[in-house]
């Protein structure tokens, strides 16, 4: 008898969404719902910002964090930044900023002139690090790893590996010509993966269209997609967060005490931008 080939089946898409529009933003996960799912990776904002209204004031916008990192990756235009880590700056396209709020911080941004686009991802940091100092890390778009049609953010691909220290998980920026095939085989424990798609359009078994976050059955079973149209889309895969998500309203947690610590080092830090005459609707809060 003649060996046949077997072929894996599809890794099938579990759920599809296209998140809630508010202006220029798109929420595609947020960590009281499909960060439950995903997690660690809690929160996925798409930002589309057309230059045309009236820029946001960076010295307006701070806002706080603790327990999470978040992930800016600039596919289009510029972001103003500033930290109370020290860090201020302009993130170009292609540039990446993450900025891990550990046990407090502080952050404000702004569009640049023209059209902006790109993605805001946050992400659940383990226990070791939910309280740890903050600290930033901004990758220029010289600097980001690249692999084949992979710009790698987080984690590796291939021989390219992240200059980002996080905990292990990979965080992709794909981009495919169309018709153009392309497989990924997650690492070993690897059995959250998602992908949010920017332009085009992802075969995945079924189809995945521009501005939509699809999440993929728990397995560590490979990934392939079809690009439909010139295709540029993220992907992010990790290990599950073995932790319950305990929320508040600038920061995830994973004990209420590790939460208590970090609202105590926000609202200290909120009291030193207060003085500094820094203003904002969550300065106002705190």
């Amino acid at each position: 008898m003649l060996a046949q080939k077997i072929e894996q089946p599809v890794r099938d898409v579990v759920y599809r969404t296209r998140g809630r529009a508010g202006g220029g933003i798109t929420r595609l996960a947020s960590p009281s719902d499909l960060g439950e799912i995903i997690k660690p990776f809690v929160f996925l904002d798409r930002f589309d910002l057309d230059g045309e209204d009236a820029p946001m004031s960076l010295e307006n916008g701070w806002h706080p964090h603790s327990g999470i990192a978040t992930v800016t990756v600039v596919l289009e235009g510029s972001l103003q930044f500033a930290e109370t880590t020290g860090k201020e700056g302009v993130l170009p396209a292609g540039s990446v900023e993450w900025m891990r709020a550990g046990g407090g911080v502080w952050h404000t941004g702004a569009g640049g002139p023209g059209r902006v686009r790109g993605f805001q991802l946050w992400v659940a940091l383990p226990p070791e690090l939910e309280n740890a100092p903050s600290a930033s890390h901004h990758v220029m778009p010289e600097d980001v790893p690249v692999e084949g049609p992979v710009r790698v953010i987080l984690g590796a691909y291939g021989a390219a590996r992240s200059p980002i220290v996080s905990p292990p998980m990979s965080y992709l920026v794909v981009t495919l010509e169309d018709g153009e095939r392309w497989t990924y085989q997650p690492p070993a424990r690897h059995t959250v993966a998602w992908v949010a798609v920017q332009d085009g359009a992802l075969r995945t078994g079924s189809r995945t269209r521009a501005g939509e976050l699809a999440i993929f059955a728990s397995s560590g079973r490979e990934i392939d997609v079809v690009a439909e149209g010139a295709t540029t889309f993220v992907l992010g895969s990790a290990a599950r967060h073995p932790h319950d998500l305990v929320l508040g309203d600038y920061s995830v947690h994973t004990s209420p005490e590790a939460l208590r610590r970090g609202d105590a080092e926000i609202r200290r830090i909120g009291a030193e931008l207060r003085a500094q005459g820094k203003r904002s609707y969550a300065l106002a809060r705190y």
